[in-house]
């Protein structure tokens, strides 16, 4: 049984919603590689994520880009 982060993807969501209430638009969302791996396992976040695009590098979450890191676990929105 592999471990998730069942709040996960509502960090995420408030994360964007955070910064969109305190700063300009946010255009990018640096996602370490184990949270990106844990967020796929939710069918919303995967689902969202897979229908924005068929090439990997141009995938988006709430229409903005997703840029994996090599950090583990990197959540941070630009």
């Amino acid at each position: 049984m592999k471990k998730t982060n069942p709040s996960g993807l509502d960090d995420l969501n408030q994360l964007i919603d955070n910064f969109k209430d305190h700063k300009e638009k946010p255009s990018k969302i640096l996602i370490g590689y184990k949270i990106y791996t844990e967020l796929m396992n939710d069918s919303k976040f995967k689902n969202e994520v897979l229908e924005s695009a068929l090439d990997p590098n141009k995938r988006k979450y709430r229409k903005l880009k997703i840029k994996i890191t090599q950090d583990d676990y990197q959540l941070k929105v630009e």
